[in-house]
């Protein structure tokens, strides 16, 4: 396992547990005794609408094969070292299947990027890329729901998420592909409020797909060509922090 996929697994975990500790703290400390409901209607619904903002870890696990330039001998070997926050906005549209499980479609906005560093394992050189991504997703989920307690009701889903990157460019030491998909799962607790009902949410995204662009015609430099030859595969995942609000 390399220092990258380590470092994304670790972040990982970290979110993983600092949003379990919340939601547990904040159920356990505000749900000892019987309160009055809020909204006690809203999930007899056959839908729901509402909308979402939020912020996004995106992680691009590439795969060296340590090829050594035949002309210069240099061993070039990539990685993404640095995880750039990014902005999410979307809606939401939730389908209520029966008393526990609900069907979520979520059209969404990605608005982030991610930093490569490129090094040359003979002489030490570096070089960077900084890969911008504005994704339109259709996410489709499937939801499961604990029994309402108070104003609290936890939550986990699974399903999967088709994007297309808008904003994929040419001549750059590595191309993606624009079109990705991914297996999602995470888990969220709803919360009624008077008015309205407050979601707060935490996805995991993994990339299904390789979106390593191996066919370089764009490139006007082609000695550039040596980093993607350097690659196997490239694959996204995604840490996804959501409020819904309905």
């Amino acid at each position: 396992m390399n220092s990258c996929e380590y470092s994304f697994r670790k972040l990982l975990w970290q979110r993983c547990v600092i949003i379990v500790l919340f939601l547990t703290g904040i159920i356990y400390a505000r749900g000892q005794e019987i309160k009055l409901q809020n909204r006690p209607y809203m999930d007899l619904r056959t839908f729901h609408y509402g909308f979402m903002i939020g912020l996004h870890e995106e992680s691009l696990h590439l795969k060296n094969n340590g090829l050594i330039d035949p002309q210069t001998g240099s061993q070039w070997l990539a990685c993404n070292d640095r995880y750039d926050p990014g902005f999410t906005v979307g809606i939401l549209g939730e389908w209520r299947l029966d008393k526990y499980f609900s069907l979520r479609i979520l059209p969404t906005m990605f608005f982030g990027s991610k930093h490569v560093t490129f090094r040359d394992q003979k002489t030490g050189n570096k070089q960077y890329q900084d890969i911008k991504s504005t994704y339109i997703a259709l996410p489709a989920d499937i939801k499961f729901s604990a029994p309402r307690f108070n104003n609290y009701r936890p939550y986990f889903l699974t399903g999967i998420d088709l994007m297309y990157d808008l904003t994929t460019r040419d001549n750059g030491n590595l191309k993606l592909k624009p079109f990705n998909s991914f297996f999602e799962v995470g888990f969220g607790c709803d919360y009624y409020l008077p008015f309205f009902k407050l979601i707060p949410e935490l996805k995991f995204c993994f990339g299904l797909n390789n979106i390593l662009e191996k066919d370089r015609r764009d490139l006007q430099d082609k000695t550039k060509n040596i980093f993607t030859q350097s690659i196997d595969n490239a694959h996204t995942n995604m840490i996804v922090l959501t409020l819904y609000f309905e």
